[in-house]
């Protein structure tokens, strides 16, 4: 099982915080630094204000040697795909081919209109989303030397006769596509997905909506095992019960629910649980940290947890 660092920078979180985290999880061996794509705390004031997922992943890029960065997930509502599939070919040769790609449709209208941005409604957000995985993937894969051209005659955007540049470095950066809708984001996933992520779900919801996946892959006429299958959680572990109950408070949860609901606990608790998804065909977590100030979570995590998985 690999373990990756997930952040929520609009929680309230400077470029300096967010670099911290990712340089001491490069140094500890975690497999990548991911960050949300939001423009709006969810509770509290955010305070300083959120970025700008793809602005911060080009500093990182630059600012990190040998972690992986990604996003988790980029909404298709708030970049045109041309733009997108050049920011992240941008920010795949910054970083010598260490960027993935995480995009969904989007979800969270309030952040849409603080700022300025179209929500349309979710039929229309997923006929946006599909439209936008096929215009990035075409213009990655369109021949670097001239030879050839992409075009594309959709509902929501025409591109016609475009060289598709820049190439990222990377053939193609890992595209993750994620969630529980039981039909068109199968489909999607087997499309286009080089990895299917599920967030915050149980262990009966992550072996259901796996199965859906593997079966839209059939379907689809591709083998199931192309796709890497993941988990993201809420990390909360403590060497003792008072430390865990120490690191709860600090991101306003209770103990017991985490347990419930996240991966909490001592580590010999949280390695039992990670076993269980590994069991269901997860292959790597996502661990959603919460307190950007508490590099000492991530060092246990990493000396007594990481080794026994």
């Amino acid at each position: 099982m690999e373990l990756r660092v997930f952040t929520e920078p609009q929680q309230g979180a400077t470029y300096d915080d967010l670099l911290a985290v990712a340089r001491e999880a490069e140094a500890l061996g975690f497999g990548a630094f991911f960050r949300s794509d939001h423009y709006l705390a969810m509770g509290g004031d955010g305070l300083p204000g959120p970025s700008d997922a793809w602005v911060t992943l080009a500093g990182l890029a630059r600012d990190t040697s040998t972690i992986r960065l990604g996003t988790m997930m980029t909404s298709a509502t708030f970049r045109h795909p041309g733009p997108l599939a050049i920011s992240v070919a941008n920010v795949d040769q910054m970083s010598g081919g260490r960027v993935e790609l995480g995009i969904g449709a989007g979800w969270f209208e309030a952040e849409h209109e603080k700022y300025g941005i179209p929500f349309p409604t979710t039929g229309e957000r997923f006929d946006r989303f599909e439209e936008q995985l096929a215009i990035i993937t075409g213009l990655w894969a369109t021949p670097a030397d001239g030879s050839g051209s992409f075009s594309h005659d959709g509902r929501h955007y025409q591109v016609t006769d475009s060289p598709g540049l820049p190439k990222p470095t990377q053939t193609k950066p890992p595209v993750l596509i994620g969630g529980v809708g039981k039909k068109r984001t199968p489909a999607l996933a087997a499309a286009y997905a080089d990895e299917f992520n599920l967030p915050f779900v149980d262990e009966e919801t992550t072996s259901a909506q796996f199965g859906r996946v593997r079966a839209a892959c059939e379907t689809a006429g591709r083998d199931p095992e192309d796709l890497v299958y993941s988990n993201a959680l809420v990390l909360c572990v403590g060497a003792d019960e008072a430390e865990l109950e120490r690191r709860a408070r600090s991101i306003g949860r209770e103990v017991a629910e985490l347990r419930e609901n996240g991966l909490a606990g001592t580590p010999e608790e949280v390695v039992d649980k990670i076993g269980r998804y590994a069991a269901l065909g997860s292959e790597r977590l996502y661990l959603q940290v919460l307190d950007l100030a508490d590099l000492d979570h991530l060092r246990l995590v990493a000396a007594d947890v990481m080794p026994r998985v």
